[in-house]
Protein backbone atom coordinates (compact mmCIF):
# COMPACT_ATOMS: atom_id res chain seq x y z
CA UNK A 1 0.00 0.00 0.00
CA UNK A 2 1.68 3.81 -0.69
CA UNK A 3 2.65 5.13 2.69
CA UNK A 4 0.09 7.77 2.75
CA UNK A 5 -2.98 6.12 1.87
CA UNK A 6 -1.65 3.60 4.90
CA UNK A 7 -1.39 6.68 7.03
CA UNK A 8 -4.87 7.84 6.23
CA UNK A 9 -6.13 5.13 6.71
CA UNK A 10 -4.98 4.52 10.57
CA UNK A 11 -6.15 8.71 10.85
CA UNK A 12 -9.52 7.39 9.69
CA UNK A 13 -9.96 4.40 12.05
CA UNK A 14 -8.40 6.20 15.03
CA UNK A 15 -4.57 6.53 15.46
CA UNK A 16 -2.69 3.98 17.85
CA UNK A 17 -0.95 5.93 20.69
CA UNK A 18 2.32 6.84 20.42
CA UNK A 19 5.10 4.16 21.33
CA UNK A 20 6.24 6.43 24.04
CA UNK A 21 3.58 8.56 25.53
CA UNK A 22 4.86 11.62 27.46
CA UNK A 23 1.82 11.66 29.82
CA UNK A 24 0.18 8.04 31.22
CA UNK A 25 -3.54 8.01 31.88
CA UNK A 26 -3.74 8.21 35.52
CA UNK A 27 -4.49 11.65 36.21
CA UNK A 28 -7.49 10.88 33.74
CA UNK A 29 -8.62 7.65 35.38
CA UNK A 30 -8.42 9.27 38.86
CA UNK A 31 -10.13 12.11 38.14
CA UNK A 32 -12.74 9.73 36.24
CA UNK A 33 -13.18 8.09 39.21
CA UNK A 34 -14.01 11.11 41.28
CA UNK A 35 -16.83 11.73 38.79
CA UNK A 36 -18.39 8.82 38.94
CA UNK A 37 -18.40 8.71 42.27
CA UNK A 38 -20.47 11.83 42.69
CA UNK A 39 -22.34 11.34 39.99
CA UNK A 40 -26.40 9.76 40.41
CA UNK A 41 -26.09 8.94 36.72
CA UNK A 42 -29.67 9.45 35.98
CA UNK A 43 -29.46 9.37 32.41
CA UNK A 44 -26.96 6.47 30.34
CA UNK A 45 -26.54 7.36 26.70
CA UNK A 46 -23.87 5.35 25.12
CA UNK A 47 -20.99 4.96 27.02
CA UNK A 48 -22.00 4.64 30.91
CA UNK A 49 -20.10 5.55 33.91
CA UNK A 50 -18.03 2.47 34.70
CA UNK A 51 -16.84 2.43 31.09
CA UNK A 52 -16.33 5.97 30.70
CA UNK A 53 -12.53 5.81 32.01
CA UNK A 54 -11.11 3.05 29.34
CA UNK A 55 -13.09 4.86 26.46
CA UNK A 56 -11.42 8.32 27.47
CA UNK A 57 -8.35 7.27 27.75
CA UNK A 58 -8.36 6.05 23.96
CA UNK A 59 -10.05 8.86 22.92
CA UNK A 60 -9.32 12.18 24.25
CA UNK A 61 -5.58 13.73 24.59
CA UNK A 62 -4.35 14.11 28.01
CA UNK A 63 -3.25 17.17 29.52
CA UNK A 64 -1.30 18.19 32.67
CA UNK A 65 -0.80 21.63 34.19
CA UNK A 66 0.20 23.21 37.62
CA UNK A 67 -3.49 24.95 37.69
CA UNK A 68 -5.71 22.76 39.75
CA UNK A 69 -9.20 24.37 38.61
CA UNK A 70 -8.12 23.94 34.68
CA UNK A 71 -6.64 20.50 35.55
CA UNK A 72 -9.79 19.16 36.54
CA UNK A 73 -12.11 21.37 34.18
CA UNK A 74 -9.92 19.67 30.81
CA UNK A 75 -11.51 16.20 32.36
CA UNK A 76 -14.50 17.10 33.90
CA UNK A 77 -15.35 18.61 30.35
CA UNK A 78 -14.18 15.92 28.47
CA UNK A 79 -16.37 13.22 31.04
CA UNK A 80 -19.31 15.17 30.48
CA UNK A 81 -19.15 15.07 26.88
CA UNK A 82 -19.02 12.01 26.87
CA UNK A 83 -22.31 11.55 28.57
CA UNK A 84 -23.99 13.12 25.48
CA UNK A 85 -23.06 10.50 22.97
CA UNK A 86 -25.55 8.30 21.29
CA UNK A 87 -25.83 5.66 18.61
CA UNK A 88 -28.72 5.89 16.86
CA UNK A 89 -30.31 4.04 13.54
CA UNK A 90 -28.65 7.41 11.72
CA UNK A 91 -25.05 7.11 12.95
CA UNK A 92 -23.65 8.84 16.25
CA UNK A 93 -25.43 11.91 17.54
CA UNK A 94 -24.73 14.25 20.36
CA UNK A 95 -27.37 16.25 22.93
CA UNK A 96 -27.04 19.09 24.13
CA UNK A 97 -29.40 18.19 27.52
CA UNK A 98 -29.02 15.36 29.02
CA UNK A 99 -32.87 15.14 29.66
CA UNK A 100 -35.40 15.09 26.77
CA UNK A 101 -36.61 18.16 25.32
CA UNK A 102 -39.79 19.01 23.62
CA UNK A 103 -38.01 21.55 20.86
CA UNK A 104 -35.37 18.92 20.33
CA UNK A 105 -35.53 16.91 17.18
CA UNK A 106 -34.52 13.17 16.50
CA UNK A 107 -32.88 11.49 19.17
CA UNK A 108 -33.00 14.94 21.13
CA UNK A 109 -30.99 16.54 19.02
CA UNK A 110 -30.70 20.31 18.55
CA UNK A 111 -28.70 22.29 16.43
CA UNK A 112 -27.87 25.41 18.81
CA UNK A 113 -24.45 24.17 19.99
CA UNK A 114 -23.30 22.29 16.85
CA UNK A 115 -20.55 24.30 15.80
CA UNK A 116 -18.96 23.96 19.84
CA UNK A 117 -19.70 20.21 19.32
CA UNK A 118 -17.31 19.73 15.85
CA UNK A 119 -15.11 21.75 17.51
CA UNK A 120 -14.73 19.77 20.43
CA UNK A 121 -15.04 16.58 18.54
CA UNK A 122 -12.54 16.67 16.22
CA UNK A 123 -9.99 16.07 18.93
CA UNK A 124 -11.38 12.55 19.49
CA UNK A 125 -8.95 9.96 18.34
CA UNK A 126 -11.82 8.12 16.25
CA UNK A 127 -12.88 10.03 13.99
CA UNK A 128 -16.14 8.41 13.19
CA UNK A 129 -17.82 9.80 16.33
CA UNK A 130 -17.71 14.04 14.83
CA UNK A 131 -17.94 12.38 11.33
CA UNK A 132 -21.26 10.51 11.51
CA UNK A 133 -23.00 13.41 13.43
CA UNK A 134 -21.83 15.41 10.83
CA UNK A 135 -23.64 13.60 8.44
CA UNK A 136 -26.67 13.33 10.73
CA UNK A 137 -27.02 16.70 10.14
CA UNK A 138 -26.76 17.13 6.80
CA UNK A 139 -27.84 13.74 5.24
CA UNK A 140 -30.26 12.37 7.39
CA UNK A 141 -33.68 10.89 5.23
CA UNK A 142 -35.95 12.32 8.24
CA UNK A 143 -37.23 15.79 6.70
CA UNK A 144 -37.64 17.44 10.24
CA UNK A 145 -33.66 16.85 11.10
CA UNK A 146 -33.08 19.35 8.27
CA UNK A 147 -35.96 21.69 9.66
CA UNK A 148 -34.46 21.24 12.86
CA UNK A 149 -31.27 22.20 11.56
CA UNK A 150 -32.40 25.97 10.69
CA UNK A 151 -34.01 26.25 13.73
CA UNK A 152 -31.24 27.80 15.19
CA UNK A 153 -28.20 30.07 13.15
CA UNK A 154 -24.97 27.91 12.84
CA UNK A 155 -21.31 27.91 11.48
CA UNK A 156 -21.60 24.54 10.23
CA UNK A 157 -19.38 24.58 6.97
CA UNK A 158 -16.83 26.33 9.04
CA UNK A 159 -16.39 24.07 11.86
CA UNK A 160 -16.59 21.18 8.76
CA UNK A 161 -13.57 22.81 7.58
CA UNK A 162 -11.90 22.96 11.17
CA UNK A 163 -12.87 19.55 11.20
CA UNK A 164 -10.76 18.89 7.91
CA UNK A 165 -7.90 20.79 9.78
CA UNK A 166 -7.39 18.49 12.19
CA UNK A 167 -8.19 15.03 10.31
CA UNK A 168 -6.71 16.05 6.41
CA UNK A 169 -9.84 13.74 5.74
CA UNK A 170 -10.52 14.92 2.10
CA UNK A 171 -12.47 12.98 0.90
CA UNK A 172 -15.00 13.79 3.78
CA UNK A 173 -15.41 17.06 2.13
CA UNK A 174 -15.77 16.06 -1.48
CA UNK A 175 -18.86 14.14 -0.08
CA UNK A 176 -20.17 16.82 2.32
CA UNK A 177 -19.88 19.83 -0.10
CA UNK A 178 -23.01 19.65 -1.94
CA UNK A 179 -25.29 19.95 1.35
CA UNK A 180 -23.12 22.49 2.78
CA UNK A 181 -23.50 24.14 -0.36
CA UNK A 182 -27.19 24.15 -0.59
CA UNK A 183 -26.90 24.90 3.33
CA UNK A 184 -25.63 28.31 2.47
CA UNK A 185 -28.04 28.93 -0.02
CA UNK A 186 -31.27 27.79 2.00
CA UNK A 187 -29.74 30.48 4.30
CA UNK A 188 -30.03 33.07 2.04
CA UNK A 189 -33.48 32.61 1.20
CA UNK A 190 -34.34 32.31 4.38
CA UNK A 191 -32.36 35.31 6.23
CA UNK A 192 -30.57 37.33 3.12
CA UNK A 193 -31.27 41.09 3.07
CA UNK A 194 -31.27 42.97 -0.16
CA UNK A 195 -28.69 44.96 1.79
CA UNK A 196 -26.69 41.50 1.63
CA UNK A 197 -26.60 41.59 5.11
CA UNK A 198 -28.66 38.87 7.38
CA UNK A 199 -31.31 39.15 9.86
CA UNK A 200 -32.28 36.78 12.57
CA UNK A 201 -34.37 36.58 16.05
CA UNK A 202 -32.22 36.49 19.16
CA UNK A 203 -34.13 33.00 20.26
CA UNK A 204 -32.83 31.39 16.87
CA UNK A 205 -29.92 32.60 17.84
CA UNK A 206 -30.26 30.75 20.79
CA UNK A 207 -29.68 34.19 22.76
CA UNK A 208 -33.00 34.70 23.73
CA UNK A 209 -34.02 37.77 25.89
CA UNK A 210 -31.29 40.00 25.09
CA UNK A 211 -30.78 43.72 25.68
CA UNK A 212 -31.31 43.89 21.45
CA UNK A 213 -33.43 41.69 20.38
CA UNK A 214 -36.88 40.10 20.83
CA UNK A 215 -38.08 36.56 20.03
CA UNK A 216 -40.07 38.30 17.17
CA UNK A 217 -37.93 41.48 16.10
CA UNK A 218 -36.17 40.76 12.58
CA UNK A 219 -32.69 42.47 13.56
CA UNK A 220 -28.97 42.63 12.02
CA UNK A 221 -27.49 40.85 14.37
CA UNK A 222 -23.11 40.33 14.12
CA UNK A 223 -24.13 36.64 15.20
CA UNK A 224 -25.85 35.47 11.89
CA UNK A 225 -23.72 37.63 9.86
CA UNK A 226 -20.40 36.09 11.48
CA UNK A 227 -21.35 32.92 11.11
CA UNK A 228 -22.16 33.26 7.76
CA UNK A 229 -18.70 35.09 6.59
CA UNK A 230 -16.77 31.88 8.43
CA UNK A 231 -19.30 29.62 6.37
CA UNK A 232 -18.43 31.49 3.34
CA UNK A 233 -14.78 31.72 4.04
CA UNK A 234 -14.72 27.92 4.22
CA UNK A 235 -16.46 26.78 1.70
CA UNK A 236 -13.79 29.18 -0.47
CA UNK A 237 -11.29 27.06 1.19
CA UNK A 238 -13.40 23.98 0.39
CA UNK A 239 -13.87 24.10 -2.84
CA UNK A 240 -10.05 25.66 -3.18
CA UNK A 241 -9.19 21.98 -2.19
CA UNK A 242 -11.46 19.73 -4.32
CA UNK A 243 -10.39 22.63 -7.73
CA UNK A 244 -13.78 23.96 -8.00
CA UNK A 245 -12.90 27.30 -9.21
CA UNK A 246 -16.08 28.71 -10.35
CA UNK A 247 -17.60 28.10 -6.92
CA UNK A 248 -14.03 29.22 -4.71
CA UNK A 249 -14.31 32.42 -6.18
CA UNK A 250 -17.97 33.12 -5.94
CA UNK A 251 -18.06 32.04 -1.99
CA UNK A 252 -14.88 34.24 -1.45
CA UNK A 253 -16.32 36.94 -3.11
CA UNK A 254 -19.64 36.84 -0.80
CA UNK A 255 -16.86 36.54 2.35
CA UNK A 256 -15.66 39.74 1.08
CA UNK A 257 -19.11 41.39 0.58
CA UNK A 258 -20.27 40.39 4.08
CA UNK A 259 -16.95 41.56 5.82
CA UNK A 260 -17.25 45.13 4.37
CA UNK A 261 -20.92 45.16 5.01
CA UNK A 262 -20.67 44.25 8.78
CA UNK A 263 -17.84 46.62 9.52
CA UNK A 264 -19.80 48.83 7.76
CA UNK A 265 -23.30 49.04 8.91
CA UNK A 266 -22.73 47.23 12.48
CA UNK A 267 -19.68 49.23 13.43
CA UNK A 268 -20.42 51.51 16.42
CA UNK A 269 -17.52 54.08 15.84
CA UNK A 270 -19.19 56.55 18.48
CA UNK A 271 -18.85 53.34 21.29
CA UNK A 272 -16.06 51.37 19.88
CA UNK A 273 -18.03 47.94 19.16
CA UNK A 274 -19.78 45.35 16.94
CA UNK A 275 -23.26 45.70 17.67
CA UNK A 276 -27.17 44.81 16.81
CA UNK A 277 -28.60 47.07 14.29
CA UNK A 278 -32.99 47.58 14.63
CA UNK A 279 -35.27 46.41 12.03
CA UNK A 280 -36.52 49.96 12.29
CA UNK A 281 -33.04 51.21 11.77
CA UNK A 282 -30.41 52.36 14.10
CA UNK A 283 -27.66 50.28 16.16
CA UNK A 284 -28.38 49.12 19.98
CA UNK A 285 -27.47 51.48 22.62
CA UNK A 286 -26.07 48.85 24.78
CA UNK A 287 -22.31 46.65 24.11
CA UNK A 288 -23.51 42.71 24.26
CA UNK A 289 -20.89 40.46 24.54
CA UNK A 290 -22.10 38.69 21.01
CA UNK A 291 -20.00 41.73 19.30
CA UNK A 292 -17.49 39.81 19.74
CA UNK A 293 -18.19 37.15 17.72
CA UNK A 294 -16.41 38.43 14.48
CA UNK A 295 -13.37 37.99 15.82
CA UNK A 296 -13.76 34.13 16.15
CA UNK A 297 -14.23 33.75 12.36
CA UNK A 298 -11.48 36.76 11.64
CA UNK A 299 -13.77 39.04 10.21
CA UNK A 300 -12.50 42.71 11.53
CA UNK A 301 -9.78 43.98 10.15
CA UNK A 302 -6.38 44.31 11.44
CA UNK A 303 -6.58 47.91 12.85
CA UNK A 304 -6.27 49.98 16.26
CA UNK A 305 -9.90 50.95 16.30
CA UNK A 306 -11.53 47.41 16.10
CA UNK A 307 -8.83 46.12 18.87
CA UNK A 308 -9.96 48.84 20.92
CA UNK A 309 -13.43 47.12 21.31
CA UNK A 310 -11.45 44.61 23.87
CA UNK A 311 -10.87 46.77 26.22
CA UNK A 312 -14.46 46.44 27.42
CA UNK A 313 -13.38 43.23 28.38
CA UNK A 314 -11.54 44.25 31.52
CA UNK A 315 -13.66 47.12 32.45
CA UNK A 316 -15.82 46.05 35.29
CA UNK A 317 -18.35 48.47 33.71
CA UNK A 318 -18.59 46.64 30.77
CA UNK A 319 -17.90 42.57 30.98
CA UNK A 320 -15.62 42.00 33.93
CA UNK A 321 -17.22 40.50 36.68
CA UNK A 322 -15.82 38.19 39.43
CA UNK A 323 -17.76 35.15 37.99
CA UNK A 324 -16.84 35.10 34.80
CA UNK A 325 -17.56 37.27 30.95
CA UNK A 326 -21.64 38.83 31.13
CA UNK A 327 -23.16 38.28 28.13
CA UNK A 328 -24.27 42.35 28.10
CA UNK A 329 -21.99 45.34 29.45
CA UNK A 330 -22.91 45.80 33.39
CA UNK A 331 -23.77 49.49 32.93
CA UNK A 332 -26.09 49.01 30.42
CA UNK A 333 -29.67 49.80 31.92
CA UNK A 334 -31.16 47.29 30.73
CA UNK A 335 -28.55 44.71 32.23
CA UNK A 336 -29.98 41.73 34.17
CA UNK A 337 -33.56 42.98 33.77
CA UNK A 338 -35.66 40.05 32.09
CA UNK A 339 -36.07 38.24 36.16
CA UNK A 340 -33.51 35.68 37.03
CA UNK A 341 -33.77 31.86 36.33
CA UNK A 342 -37.24 32.04 35.24
CA UNK A 343 -36.17 31.78 31.40
CA UNK A 344 -33.25 31.94 29.29
CA UNK A 345 -31.67 35.61 29.58
CA UNK A 346 -28.67 36.82 27.42
CA UNK A 347 -29.18 40.35 29.02
CA UNK A 348 -26.24 40.04 31.30
CA UNK A 349 -25.80 36.49 33.34
CA UNK A 350 -22.95 34.54 32.36
CA UNK A 351 -23.60 32.21 29.69
CA UNK A 352 -20.71 29.34 28.73
CA UNK A 353 -21.69 29.36 25.12
CA UNK A 354 -20.74 32.85 24.62
CA UNK A 355 -17.56 32.34 26.81
CA UNK A 356 -16.34 29.63 24.36
CA UNK A 357 -16.65 32.35 21.33
CA UNK A 358 -15.19 34.92 23.19
CA UNK A 359 -12.29 33.39 24.81
CA UNK A 360 -11.58 32.14 20.84
CA UNK A 361 -11.95 34.99 19.41
CA UNK A 362 -9.59 36.71 22.39
CA UNK A 363 -6.98 34.11 20.71
CA UNK A 364 -7.17 34.68 17.56
CA UNK A 365 -7.17 38.26 18.36
CA UNK A 366 -3.71 37.40 20.29
CA UNK A 367 -2.25 35.03 17.57
CA UNK A 368 -3.79 36.13 14.13
CA UNK A 369 -3.98 39.72 14.58
CA UNK A 370 -0.75 42.41 14.59
CA UNK A 371 -2.87 45.02 16.37
CA UNK A 372 -4.26 43.50 20.68
CA UNK A 373 -5.07 46.88 21.82
CA UNK A 374 -4.65 46.24 25.82
CA UNK A 375 -5.21 42.60 25.45
CA UNK A 376 -2.38 40.01 26.41
CA UNK A 377 -2.12 36.42 27.55
CA UNK A 378 -2.41 37.08 30.48
CA UNK A 379 -6.35 38.58 29.95
CA UNK A 380 -6.64 35.15 28.19
CA UNK A 381 -5.50 33.00 30.84
CA UNK A 382 -6.81 34.99 33.59
CA UNK A 383 -10.54 34.18 31.90
CA UNK A 384 -10.07 30.92 30.77
CA UNK A 385 -9.16 30.04 34.71
CA UNK A 386 -12.12 31.91 35.29
CA UNK A 387 -14.21 29.91 33.17
CA UNK A 388 -12.46 26.41 34.70
CA UNK A 389 -13.47 27.74 38.63
CA UNK A 390 -17.18 28.58 37.42
CA UNK A 391 -17.72 24.48 36.54
CA UNK A 392 -18.74 23.63 39.91
CA UNK A 393 -22.19 23.58 41.87
CA UNK A 394 -21.99 22.94 46.25
CA UNK A 395 -18.31 22.49 46.03
CA UNK A 396 -18.80 19.53 43.28
CA UNK A 397 -17.68 19.49 39.75
CA UNK A 398 -21.16 20.89 37.47
CA UNK A 399 -21.74 22.58 34.05
CA UNK A 400 -25.03 24.02 33.83
CA UNK A 401 -26.69 26.80 31.63
CA UNK A 402 -25.80 30.10 32.95
CA UNK A 403 -25.11 31.98 36.39
CA UNK A 404 -25.24 35.11 38.24
CA UNK A 405 -21.63 36.99 37.53
CA UNK A 406 -21.06 38.03 41.32
CA UNK A 407 -21.63 34.44 43.14
CA UNK A 408 -22.02 32.19 40.64
CA UNK A 409 -25.24 30.81 41.36
CA UNK A 410 -26.39 28.44 38.31
CA UNK A 411 -30.19 30.44 37.51
CA UNK A 412 -31.67 27.16 36.68
CA UNK A 413 -31.03 25.89 40.16
CA UNK A 414 -31.78 21.46 40.33
CA UNK A 415 -33.72 21.66 37.42
CA UNK A 416 -32.33 18.59 35.64
CA UNK A 417 -32.38 19.65 32.35
CA UNK A 418 -29.54 21.95 33.16
CA UNK A 419 -27.44 19.41 34.49
CA UNK A 420 -24.16 18.31 31.90
CA UNK A 421 -25.44 21.22 29.28
CA UNK A 422 -23.49 20.51 26.36
CA UNK A 423 -24.15 23.95 24.62
CA UNK A 424 -20.29 25.36 24.91
CA UNK A 425 -16.82 23.52 24.81
CA UNK A 426 -13.84 23.81 26.89
CA UNK A 427 -11.28 21.20 25.64
CA UNK A 428 -11.07 23.18 22.02
CA UNK A 429 -10.07 27.07 24.37
CA UNK A 430 -7.28 24.15 25.97
CA UNK A 431 -5.60 23.03 22.97
CA UNK A 432 -5.81 25.51 20.22
CA UNK A 433 -5.44 28.56 22.39
CA UNK A 434 -3.67 28.18 26.00
CA UNK A 435 -1.42 25.38 24.60
CA UNK A 436 -1.87 27.25 21.31
CA UNK A 437 -1.97 24.42 18.58
CA UNK A 438 -3.74 26.19 15.62
CA UNK A 439 -4.89 23.54 12.86
CA UNK A 440 -3.98 24.33 9.62
CA UNK A 441 -4.65 22.52 5.76
CA UNK A 442 -1.27 21.97 5.17
CA UNK A 443 1.62 19.51 6.68
CA UNK A 444 3.01 22.40 8.89
CA UNK A 445 2.41 22.31 12.46
CA UNK A 446 2.21 25.38 14.50
CA UNK A 447 2.42 26.45 17.99
CA UNK A 448 1.61 29.46 19.99
CA UNK A 449 1.05 28.96 23.42
CA UNK A 450 -1.33 31.46 25.92
CA UNK A 451 0.22 30.55 28.38
CA UNK A 452 1.92 34.31 30.11
CA UNK A 453 5.82 33.53 30.62
CA UNK A 454 6.03 32.94 34.25
CA UNK A 455 3.09 31.41 35.06
CA UNK A 456 3.24 27.86 34.86
CA UNK A 457 6.88 26.00 35.12
CA UNK A 458 5.82 23.04 32.95
CA UNK A 459 2.51 21.79 30.87
CA UNK A 460 2.07 18.53 28.54
CA UNK A 461 -0.63 18.53 25.93
CA UNK A 462 0.07 14.54 24.62
CA UNK A 463 -1.55 12.05 22.39
CA UNK A 464 -3.40 14.25 20.30
CA UNK A 465 -4.36 12.51 16.83
CA UNK A 466 -3.31 15.27 13.71
CA UNK A 467 -2.88 14.77 10.59
CA UNK A 468 -2.84 11.23 10.90
CA UNK A 469 -0.03 11.50 13.83
CA UNK A 470 0.16 11.92 17.54
CA UNK A 471 1.53 15.19 18.76
CA UNK A 472 2.77 15.85 22.02
CA UNK A 473 3.01 19.76 22.89
CA UNK A 474 5.10 20.34 26.45
CA UNK A 475 6.81 23.45 27.95
CA UNK A 476 9.03 22.40 31.22
CA UNK A 477 10.90 25.38 32.35
CA UNK A 478 13.92 23.18 34.04
CA UNK A 479 13.68 19.83 32.33
CA UNK A 480 13.64 17.70 34.85
CA UNK A 481 9.63 17.90 34.41
CA UNK A 482 9.23 15.23 31.63
CA UNK A 483 12.80 14.51 30.73
CA UNK A 484 12.95 16.02 27.32
CA UNK A 485 15.12 19.33 28.13
CA UNK A 486 13.98 22.81 28.89
CA UNK A 487 11.92 24.71 27.05
CA UNK A 488 8.94 24.07 24.88
CA UNK A 489 8.75 21.40 22.70
CA UNK A 490 6.83 19.77 19.79
CA UNK A 491 6.70 16.19 19.30
CA UNK A 492 5.35 13.91 16.28
CA UNK A 493 5.04 9.82 16.82
CA UNK A 494 7.42 10.60 20.20
CA UNK A 495 10.28 12.39 18.11
CA UNK A 496 10.63 16.07 18.07
CA UNK A 497 9.84 18.38 15.45
CA UNK A 498 10.33 21.79 17.12
CA UNK A 499 11.55 23.18 20.31
CA UNK A 500 12.44 27.17 21.58
CA UNK A 501 13.65 28.10 24.59
CA UNK A 502 10.63 30.36 25.96
CA UNK A 503 7.01 30.07 25.04
CA UNK A 504 6.37 31.93 21.79
CA UNK A 505 5.19 30.36 18.02
CA UNK A 506 6.91 27.44 16.21
CA UNK A 507 6.77 25.98 12.98
CA UNK A 508 7.57 22.77 11.60
CA UNK A 509 7.00 20.19 8.85
CA UNK A 510 5.13 16.82 9.95
CA UNK A 511 7.20 14.40 9.13
CA UNK A 512 6.62 11.99 5.85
Amino acid sequence: MNPTRFVFALALLGAAPAANPVLSSELLRTSVARFNELDKEDVINLIPNAEAADWLAREVPLFECPDSAIQQAYYYRWWAFRKHLKQTPDGYVFTEFITPMKHAGPYNTISSALGHHLNEARWLHDPKYVEQYTKFWLEAKQPQVNAKLHSFSSWLPSAVYSLYEVTDNKPFVQELLPALNADYRQWEKERKLPSGLFWQYDVKDAMEESISGGRKEQNVRPTINSYMYGNAKALAAMYKLTKNDSLERKYAQKAKQLRADVQKTLWDPKTDFFKVQYAKGGLCEAREELGYIPWYFDLPADKPQYARQWRQLTDEGGFKAPWGITTAERRAPGFRTHGSGHGCEWDGAVWPYATTQTLKGLANLLTDYKNHGTMTPQVYYDELHKYAMSFRKNGVPYLGEYQDEKNGEWLKGDNPRSSYYNHSGFADLIITGLVGLKPRPDNVVEVFPLVPTGQWDYFCLDQVRYHGKMLTVLWDKTGQKYGKGQGLRVLADGKEIAHADELKKVTAKLPG
